[in-house]
């Protein structure tokens, strides 16, 4: 049986050198990124958002080859559509909100992620890492003024300094050095930024094995998360499988112990499997293999997210199972928390102590992640004939008992909450709130009329977020308290860039240049009355809430957020 291509054609990029003296770039940056991939990508379409030039250091002379990542959250679709790069991803992923889990012939959990009529932006959306980097690149190509991305460049060295670092760089054109203010290393799971400082990720390293199968099949199933524990297909093992677009399908299925994982991948030993699971699940299509590879799960994270000038991210910070597809998405939340804290620090606004909260709120976020993702680890892949024996009652038991059927759950990425951030502005009456996201939070999505020069257009709660940070008022009549006209010239006057909006529970008749929740919804999932507030970060987290809040307040709270 022949490989297929996959039905995407990568462009080729051509490696530039930019001018040099002595082997060395005349220019310093302040801000270099290592490694092209999603994460990457983020930080730099990040920085550019706050209008912080980088450069970008990529190996490859083209977007990666193999799905990789294929499940993209609602939450990093929030964050790429703030970098305006979703469209590519809404157009051409499918769209998903739950799954199903089978034991061996029966049906044993049919999950659903949240999904309400305030969302805008699905739960989840299948789309292929090659995919996933091209729509980041094409962004990140109109604003090519901001984004300087060298490809087929290599890192062979670093020196990193108390003031910053200086790269040693491999091109087809030569050798040369590139000094730099700010190093971001996001250089994936072999990272040769962490070999060489010397890191370490610390954690586990899981014994069960996966062999990734990319296949080409048409057919008109519906897009779930399916999930096969001792199918007839693969018995003793467990198989999942996802939809993904131009009719590739993902499908990845353990190696029972004592296989040999060199025989395991060649094509004459998986196709066999591939064939009797398509069988099992009634495909009857003709299908063709793309890609093999094997997989084996880590749950790993360096302890700190900052050496001096050299920030990690990505998988080269933390490697996180698959299961729950935490990985990508993990990442291109540690770029969008990343993007916006370095890009204050370069502009001289913000204390290097900020970049310190990045990485404490990340380091909190990965552990979270890696919790969650351990024990669905465990699960699909037990460790021991302990965790085997109890997945197996599990299983067995869920077939009658519903209520067992939460601990089959893959438990789905979701927002992390920086509950203990350093960032946070403490509640000066604790429980003054009944509802509404607390500091450290995400904000919750809404359905919201905006009101842009003289323009109504219905709309979302995430939409007034843009790179500052952002004052929701909740407002009786559209208007805020003159002291915050003062507050918000006395911010531009420092170059802290601020905004307030005020949010009305209605339309005034006579005056309709305002924000208003014609849903009947926000002002109560808020917890909001009138004069409350919430103090939002440039990510999209809150900072601090009031209910009745002083200019003093929002000014206290942003300078002790960039000043931690």
């Amino acid at each position: 049986m022949e490989f297929k291509a996959y039905p995407f054609t990568a462009k080729k990029y051509a490696s530039k050198v930019p001018q040099l003296g002595n082997g060395v770039e005349t220019k310093r940056h302040a801000v270099t990124i290592v490694g092209g991939g999603p994460v990457g990508l983020t930080v730099a379409l990040g920085l550019a958002n706050h209008g912080i030039p980088s450069v970008l250091i990529e190996a490859d002379d083209s977007v990666c080859h193999g799905s990789r990542a294929i499940c993209i959250s609602r939450r990093s679709l929030e964050i790429i559509e703030r970098l305006g790069a979703v469209e590519g991803f809404l157009n051409t992923g499918l769209p998903w909100a739950g799954g199903r889990s089978f034991y061996r012939d029966t049906e044993v959990l049919h999950f659903k992620m949240p999904e309400d009529e305030n969302q805008k932006l699905p739960p989840m959306v299948n789309l292929a890492q090659y995919h996933i980097e091209q729509f980041l690149l094409d962004a990140a190509e109109k604003k090519a003024d901001l984004i300087d991305i060298r490809w087929q460049t290599r890192v062979i060295a670093i020196d990193s300094r108390a003031d910053g670092a200086t790269l040693r760089l491999d091109s087809p054109e030569g050798d040369y050095s590139l000094n730099t203010d700010w190093v971001v290393a996001c250089d994936g799971g072999r990272s040769t930024i962490r070999e060489a400082l010397g890191l370490q990720l610390k954690g586990t390293s899981y014994e069960g094995r996966y062999v990734i199968v990319d296949i080409e099949l048409e057919s008109d199933r519906p897009t779930e998360r399916l999930a096969y524990f001792d199918p007839s297909s693969n018995p003793g093992s467990t198989v999942l499988v996802h939809k993904q677009p131009d009719n590739v399908w993902r499908i990845d299925y353990q190696l029972r112990d004592g296989e040999d994982a060199e025989q395991a991948v060649k094509p004459e030993n998986v196709m066999p499997r591939v064939q009797s699971l398509l069988d099992m699940m009634g495909e009857r299509g003709t299908w063709a293999p793309i890609w093999i590879t094997l997989y084996k799960a880590n749950a790993l994270t360096l302890e700190s997210y900052r050496h001096d000038r050299v920030l990690f991210g990505g998988d080269a910070a933390h490697l996180v199972p698959i299961f729950g597809v935490r990985g990508a998405n993990s990442g291109i939340d540690d770029a969008d928390n990343l993007a916006w804290k370095l890009a204050f620090v370069v502009r001289g606004i913000a204390s290097e102590e900020l970049l310190d909260s990045y990485s404490a709120e990340r380091v909190f976020a990965a552990h979270e992640n890696l919790r969650h993702g351990t024990k669905s680890t465990e699960f699909m892949a037990p460790p021991s004939f302990a965790f085997e024996l109890m997945r197996k009652a599990v299983l067995s038991l869920a077939i009658k008992h519903e209520r067992l059927r939460s601990l089959i759950n893959p438990r789905q990425t979701s927002a992390i909450t920086y509950i203990a951030s350093p960032l946070n502005a403490a509640e000066t009456k604790p429980g003054a709130f009944t509802a509404g996201p607390v500091p450290g939070a995400v904000l919750p999505e809404c359905p919201l009329t905006i009101v842009e020069g003289g323009n109504a257009r219905e709309a979302h709660l995430t939409d007034l977020i843009s790179p500052c940070f952002t004052a929701l008022y909740f407002s009786e009549d559209g208007r805020v308290p003159e002291e915050f006209s003062a507050l918000e010239e006395a911010l531009e006057g420092e170059k802290l860039p601020f905004k307030m909006i005020a949010l009305t529970a209605h339309l005034h008749v006579t005056k309709r240049d305002h924000n208003w929740d014609h849903t009947g919804r926000l002002f109560a999932m808020y917890g909001a009355k009138r004069g409350t507030a919430y103090l939002v970060r440039p990510d999209g987290h809150v900072l601090g809430r009031w209910h009745a809040v002083a200019a003093t307040d929002i000014a206290g709270a942003i300078h002790h957020a960039l000043n931690p």
